[in-house]
């Protein structure tokens, strides 16, 4: 057990950073308390996790062969690194810190499946293009049925607040169906746990995150970003989820803060560039590129730290 201590620092991480992405519009525009849209979030990735999770974790695994020890390590590193980002208030990339330290790991054991990370590479740069397009199409689609409609304004307040439950909950699956991996796959790769208790494992974990820390980069997604109107939360939160869950299908563990941050600006930029807070979105691609040469660097530098030897002075 001690040794899944960091699993759960990672997945506690995780939850508190990447966690509230799926209510964090709807929190922000009043639409949903925090508690509310938490418990939710918190129920749905367990159940994600435990039955669409195991693609990812076949995907992370494969990178590096590693040890029981390596394993710890890289998942501390990990953690370490999205926490830091976390208390800076940065929605970071948990899928980019673990491939990180995976990294470190692979570099020290001299064995690094490129064509297994090319392919996590490759979604990363695909993940928020790809939420911002399936957000402008949402936005067009939904927004013409939605005006069909013609509700009055009691009736509109109660569909969007239906609208935003569905759509946070489905984000909230697709979330611990892709991300659980970047909490457990090392130790199922490592043997000591196998997919069904990785999956149960790393979901509430997750959970725990959730539940405990995530109130802070709500307040970074729904508000510096970009204003949000009910409307515009939804179409982003289901952009997400969408994006999110295709890529759990995949096999490739990919950031929900990028897919969230790209349906945002996909929702910017059907608005006007100048609802975007340049500054915040500077700061948050700043974390991104940072986080997996963070997360390598911790791996490196506790391996050395770990192998250190005393060497009495020759008398």
């Amino acid at each position: 057990m001690f040794h899944l201590l960091g699993g759960i620092f990672l997945g506690w991480s995780l939850g508190a950073n990447d966690g509230a992405n799926v209510f964090g519009t709807a929190v922000s525009s009043k639409m949903l308390r925090f508690w509310t849209a938490s418990v939710l979030a918190a129920v749905f990735v367990i159940i994600g996790a435990i039955v669409s999770g195991q693609a990812g974790i076949d995907t992370l695994k494969g990178l590096t062969t590693l040890d029981l020890q390596q394993a710890v390590i890289s998942s501390v590193t990990a953690a370490i690194t999205v926490t830091i980002m976390t208390v800076l208030g940065l929605p970071v990339s948990t899928s980019q810190a673990v491939v990180g330290a995976i990294l470190g790991i692979g570099i020290l054991n001299d064995q690094i499946n490129l064509s297994g990370l090319s392919k996590v590479v490759a979604c990363w740069l695909g993940t928020p293009t790809g939420a911002a397009i399936i957000a402008i199409l949402f936005y067009h689609i939904l927004g013409m049925l939605y005006n069909r409609l013609n509700l009055n304004i009691f009736a509109s307040d109660i569909c969007l607040r239906l609208c935003l439950v569905v759509a946070g909950s489905y984000g909230a699956y697709s979330l611990g169906a892709n991300n659980v991996a970047n909490v457990t796959a090392v130790f199922v790769g490592a043997g000591l746990l196998n997919v069904f208790y990785a999956s149960l494992f790393g979901g509430l974990s997750i959970a725990l995150g959730i539940l405990t820390f995530s109130r802070p980069v709500m307040e970074t997604i729904g508000r510096k970003l970009v204003r949000m109107d009910p409307f515009s939360a939804f179409v982003v939160v289901l952009a997400l989820a969408v994006t999110v869950h295709i890529y759990a299908l995949i096999g490739v563990p990919v950031s929900s803060s990028q897919a969230v941050i790209g349906g945002v600006l996909g929702i910017g930029i059907i608005k006007g560039v100048r609802t975007v807070s340049r500054q915040t979105l500077r700061n948050i691609l700043i974390g991104w590129f940072l986080t997996p040469v963070i997360a390598c660097f911790l791996v490196l530098a506790f391996d050395f730290v770990i192998h250190l030897h005393y060497i009495p002075p020759v008398r």
